[in-house]
């Protein structure tokens, strides 16, 4: 099977290679896209992962992983892809709402430049809300590993440092896995490899019977 790797703002696909390697170790064929939210803007970056998915999978079964804007890229296009969608999404670090980070540095100068109209769009509630929900077997990956307390901006909410778990949660059915991870980190949690292993080893087990 092949997994299409996407990685979040601010990085680039190398913060993906560990996790590639152990997806490869597993067996499968992962494979990395990247993208610059500095010199990109966001429908021409998500119609060029479309292109790049329909391209790299042929006709193999595929999955989707993303980190942190590599899922508002991959939500944006799902229905594009209903006449062959991924076997399952894997989320993250998603910024499933309109999240207090984004908020906050959405009017800051340096922001604006490095991370461009695709940072913008995280601090757009309207624009948050009508990103396609997921169709499909999806898993939300939420760090626990950030501040808390009374100097904390998120107080006393389990956070990975930039989103609370509350934020990564959509408002469709999805189950959401707690990795003592922070949010620019996740990728390199073992629990996160061995968990999307596990479950797609299950989704490609034959029914019983």
């Amino acid at each position: 099977m092949d997994i299409i790797l996407v990685h979040g703002m601010g990085r680039t696909p190398l913060s993906m290679l560990l996790l590639r390697q152990r997806l490869r170790a597993a067996g499968f064929k992962p494979k990395l896209f990247g993208y610059s939210p500095t010199f990109e803007n966001f429908e021409p970056c998500a119609s060029r992962l479309l292109a790049y998915i329909q391209k790299s999978t042929g006709s193999h079964a595929y999955a989707l992983v993303g980190h942190s804007l590599g899922t508002v890229l991959i939500r944006a296009i799902l229905p594009q892809l209903q006449d062959r969608p991924p076997a399952a999404c894997f989320f993250l670090a998603p910024p499933s709402q309109v999240c207090r980070a984004a908020q906050f540095f959405a009017d800051n100068p340096l922001y604006k430049r490095l991370m461009g109209e695709m940072g913008q769009l995280l601090a757009d509630r309207a624009f948050m809300d009508s990103l396609p929900e997921p169709k499909i077997p999806t898993r939300i990956y939420a760090g626990t590993y950030g501040f808390t307390g009374q100097l904390s901006p998120f107080g006393e909410e389990p956070n990975d440092g930039v989103l609370t778990v509350a934020e990564t949660r959509g408002a469709w059915p999805a189950q959401v896995v707690l990795t003592p991870s922070t949010h620019t980190f996740i990728m390199n949690s073992r629990l996160v490899a061995e968990d999307i292993t596990a479950t797609l080893a299950q989704l490609r087990a034959p029914a019983p019977g």
